[in-house]
């Protein structure tokens, strides 16, 4: 198979025309900005409809309508627009809506830097907006995931009536990689006989709704929902490990850090140090499971999370599933900032002589 070389913005667009997406609605900002642009000249040559939208709010709630109707919706944009949307991402949720929702993340917080960043971890696996809801993060660390996500996130959103979120860092969005274009495995999807199509000979219309007055009503949709998100936990975590057969030093990290870490973990290796790596893929649900199954194991001696936020948001995710077997140290910049090759391997070599 012939490889391609691409630019992840605009691999990101091409995976979500070639998914079946039928509809686009975005606001451009940096460094999400060729999505929207590579939509707006190729969705429509394949009977898409792509719309720039007065702002993320309107672009937002623009999904909420084309996802009722039983479209293939998607929108993208950068942190600060990304938190503008919370508000039609938890109707989206509630209402059970499938959608894909791209977040190329940079430094904050407020307006931040224009640079890579890390810091809307918590915003998506915890929800940014209000009430008790889950989207499904997927969070690439090159372009080829990137390319792979964003196309099988489609159906992962059709299968379970739920947002998917997939979550790259800037860095992912501007470099360009090459990729190969492959068939990802397709699912058998559910019909769609709830959207909002008209009655087609059914003795009723239907529904799109997130209000429900009754206390009642709501405690039991929400149980509902609840049910579906412990599905889905059992369902679709992944993770990905290297050299963790052996390792005292385990490091943690996704997205480009996790790129960064493979180079300090041949660095570590060759210096003595049995170092692997654990890469979670699913951001929620998390693979809390492995993860401590892992540091439940004899050899590993201590942990070393590595992220491109302030202080860490994943380390909390890290902690909950060590459950305190093992020490973790952290490292990481924010603001745009990476952390590099030479500062992995002095914070591994530190912590795990700290561990001893």
């Amino acid at each position: 198979m012939e490889k391609e070389l691409w630019k992840g913005n605009e691999a990101i667009a091409e995976a979500a025309i070639r998914a079946g997406c039928d509809c686009f609605f975005g606001y451009p900002i940096t460094p999400q900005s060729e999505v929207p642009e590579y939509m707006s000249v190729h969705l429509p040559q394949h009977g898409g409809v792509f719309v720039q939208s007065e702002s993320e709010v309107a672009a937002i709630n623009m999904v909420y309508g084309a996802a009722g109707a039983g479209m293939r919706a998607m929108t993208s944009s950068s942190s600060p627009g990304i938190s503008l949307k919370q508000e039609g991402i938890t109707y989206i949720a509630a209402a059970e809506l499938p959608c894909v929702i791209v977040n190329c993340m940079r430094g904050g917080p407020g307006l931040g830097t224009i640079q890579p960043g890390q810091g809307d971890y918590f915003q998506a696996t915890r929800g940014g907006g209000n009430g008790d809801y889950r989207t499904v993060v997927l969070a690439p660390s090159n372009i080829q995931e990137a390319v792979d996500f964003t196309q099988e996130a489609f159906d992962i959103a059709d299968t379970y009536r739920n947002p998917v979120v997939v979550l790259a860092d800037g860095l992912i969005g501007q470099m360009m990689e090459p990729i190969e274009w492959h068939e990802v495995p397709k699912r058998e999807l559910p019909a769609k006989d709830w959207a909002t199509t008209g009655k087609h000979g059914r003795g009723h219309t239907n529904v799109i709704n997130s209000l429900y007055m009754d206390p009642e009503e709501c405690d039991d949709h929400n149980s509902d929902l609840e049910a579906k998100y412990k599905l889905i936990a059992e369902k679709e975590v992944r993770w990905e490990t290297k050299d963790c057969e052996d390792a005292e030093l385990v490091i943690t990290a996704y997205g480009t850090p996790a790129r960064i870490a493979l180079s300090a973990l041949e660095a570590l290796r060759a210096s003595g140090i049995k170092a692997g790596l654990f890469r979670p893929i699913t951001l929620w649900p998390y693979p809390e499971k492995p993860l401590h199954d892992l540091a439940a194991q004899s050899h590993v001696k201590a942990f070393l999370d590595v992220e491109m936020s302030a202080g860490g948001q994943m380390i909390d995710d890290v902690r909950l599933s060590v459950e305190g077997m093992k020490p973790i140290s952290y490292l990481g910049h924010a603001g745009g900032v990476m952390p590099t090759i030479e500062e992995i391997v002095e914070s591994a070599k530190k912590a795990l002589k700290e561990a001893k």
